[in-house]
């Protein structure tokens, strides 16, 4: 009889990945793979919708969609080159403000627990049901309570000369990239903070999930503070920062400017065709950019075995 060859070492961490993506590779092929093969007909296509709104009729119309759409269409390139623009200032800061929240709420002190919801508590807030509620009671009670944030907000900008201060800065010879890049992150503080609370706690996990013996070891060694971040800590939730990078892309890309011009051509203005297509050039750019960023990043990442 002949001997069966037994599985080496990498061929069982392959099966073990695979189980653990099966669900979503069953629930992607049961449920999202028809769509977007739907999506690619709509794309070349022009959808007439049959009387009284039932049902509709494809008609093949090759390449004239991807030719308005680049071409004569007025919004969409300047609309999908604003949404990458605004993805690569957003995704650094938020990946910098996570950790930092993170190492923070990684030390012990009293009421932890409290704070680490109070950062998670924004992506509870930004769910569909929630804003609904919020928006519903905002309408309901038409003034008092709610018109407060606004006067609030009226009554603290009047008071304060941002342009006094940003010359200050600017007399500092900071060039102008960063200088702009600076004023860019300040001026979206709140929307960072709202994006921040999934990557939050992965990090923190990850935090968690580093060796105590390798801080032992770097204080034997006489490490500082500084250099056991970037020798220890940060090689070490390198694996977390890759995956943080990919969800903070696509939840950028979610709620991104491209994405409702898409959603608005198809059902308001009921251009299904060129609406399908916008969203699919849009996803084709933003997985070139994760495949770039992630392939640069992986090469420079670090396993703990």
């Amino acid at each position: 009889m002949k001997k069966r060859k037994k599985l080496t070492l990498s061929r069982k961490r392959a099966i073990v990945g695979l189980l653990f993506i099966s669900p979503w590779l069953i629930g992607f092929i049961l449920f999202y793979l028809r769509s977007l093969i739907m999506t690619v007909k709509f794309g070349v296509s022009v959808a007439t919708l049959q009387d009284g709104g039932v049902g509709y009729t494809l008609t093949y119309t090759g390449l004239s969609n991807f030719k308005e759409l680049f071409t004569s269409h007025p919004t969409f390139k300047p609309v999908l080159t604003a949404s990458m623009l605004d993805m690569v200032v957003d995704v650094p800061l938020i990946i910098f403000f996570s950790i930092f929240v993170a190492l923070l709420l990684n030390k012990k002190f009293k009421g932890r627990t409290f704070v680490r919801a109070v950062f998670f508590l924004p992506v509870i807030l930004n769910s569909e049901a929630i804003q609904q509620a919020i928006a519903l009671s905002t309408q309901l009670i038409g003034g008092g309570i709610a018109s407060s944030p606004d006067e609030i907000i009226s009554a603290t900008s009047t008071g304060v000369n941002i342009d006094y201060y940003i010359g200050l800065f600017r007399d500092l010879a900071i060039p102008d990239a960063v200088f702009d890049y600076i004023i860019e992150a300040v001026a979206q503080i709140s929307s960072i903070i709202t994006a921040s609370g999934v990557q939050i706690i992965i990090f923190i996990a990850a935090l968690q999930a580093v060796p105590s013996s390798l801080y032992e070891v770097s204080k034997i060694e006489g490490a500082t503070g500084y250099e056991t971040f970037w020798k220890v800590t940060f090689p070490m939730i390198m694996p977390l920062i890759l995956t943080n990078i990919v969800y903070t892309v696509v939840d950028n890309f979610a709620n991104s400017e491209v994405v409702q011009l898409s959603y608005n051509t198809i059902f308001t203005s009921k251009d299904y065709g060129l609406g399908s297509l916008m969203s699919l050039v849009s996803m084709v750019v933003v997985c070139l950019f994760l495949v770039i960023v992630c392939g640069l990043i992986s090469k420079k990442t670090f396993y703990y075995n």
